[in-house]
């Protein structure tokens, strides 16, 4: 019997997998399967048979429905932990769905209830990664840290999120799954903090990324709505996801589109709903063929070009300015 664990090598996905890992004696032998953010339909990869055990943590059922039924069918054992829009869950004996589309809380926090809070640290890490910061906050509080350790959480899930973005893994700092090698050893993320240069690797790049995005001008700003374009560099697609975050946060009440430039033609987009009003954003990037995501926060990996004008149309719709 092989263990396959396929992850998101966003945030969540790697602090939902730290959890199961610190806590199930069996996860170290397991083969791991993981891509960029943007990089969720996973489950094709799996070359799992009869008696294997499957555990997928933070990629869309619906966007790996095809081959999750493939899993099925061959007699493999699937656990399905996500937050995303999920389609119809199918109901088969092989298949144990954990999925939950409340939209302030990812895959971090349903590990962490199945868990019974044993590694909360990390689902609070990734929790703050995800964005959700009052949701992370509230986790935190049974674990009596201070101030200044909360916020090392709050910026190590943002450090973690930001090395997920990229069009390909040569983009990132880190894969994700050699980043993961890194964050195992640790029970405490508090420990890797302060002891693996991983993090002040993230935290220089993070900072160069970020000044360069400060200084785009959007293409539209009203107090409702902001969308910027960014270029077609390594830089901006690393970055493109924590800046809307980012900018979210500093206006709960606005939504937020990050259109990054791609090589080939057409735009890599990360949209926000507002903070005060998490809903929305699947349905919108849902309207494009490579569209999908959660209601708080969603994406489309490849917008035309000829769609960008009906893009601009339907943000500003999607949450109140026609």
């Amino acid at each position: 019997m092989t263990r396959y664990d396929v992850f998101n090598g966003d945030a969540d996905g790697l602090c939902a997998l730290q959890q199961l890992h610190l806590t199930e004696p069996d996860a170290e032998r397991a083969v791991l399967i993981t891509g960029t953010k943007r990089d969720i339909a996973l489950l094709r990869q799996v070359p799992a048979v009869a008696e294997d055990q499957v555990t997928a943590l933070d990629i869309s059922l619906d966007k790996n429905r095809d081959a999750l039924m493939g899993l099925l069918a061959r007699g493999v054992s699937v656990r399905y932990v996500d937050h995303h829009y999920p389609g119809e869950i199918p109901a088969h004996p092989n298949l144990k769905a954990h999925i939950d589309t409340t939209a302030d809380r990812g895959t971090s926090l349903l590990v962490d209830d199945l868990l019974q809070g044993r590694q909360r640290a990390w689902a609070v890490v990734g929790t703050f990664g995800d964005n959700f910061d009052t949701a992370a906050r509230t986790a935190a509080q049974s674990l009596g840290l201070r101030q200044d350790e909360l916020e090392q959480l709050r910026e190590l899930g943002i450090l973690l999120n930001y090395n997920g973005y990229g069009a390909t893994v040569e983009d990132l700092h880190f894969p994700p799954d050699v980043l993961f090698a890194r964050l195992r050893p640790y029970a405490d993320p508090l420990e890797f903090v302060r002891q693996d240069d991983a993090f002040a690797a993230l935290q220089t790049g993070y900072a160069d990324d970020m000044a360069r995005a400060r200084a785009q001008i959007p293409e539209h700003r009203s107090e409702t709505h902001l969308l910027m374009v960014l270029p077609a560099a390594p830089w901006a697609r690393r970055v493109a996801g924590v800046y809307a975050n980012a900018l979210a946060q500093q206006a709960p009440m606005r939504a937020h589109a990050m259109l990054t430039r791609l090589a080939q033609g057409g735009f890599l987009v990360s949209v926000r709903a507002p903070i005060d009003r998490p809903d929305g954003a699947d349905v919108l990037c849902r309207q494009f063929e490579t569209g999908g995501g959660r209601k708080a926060a969603a994406g489309i990996n490849q917008l035309k070009d000829s769609e960008y004008a009906d893009f601009v149309d339907a943000f500003l719709m999607a949450f109140g300015e026609a």
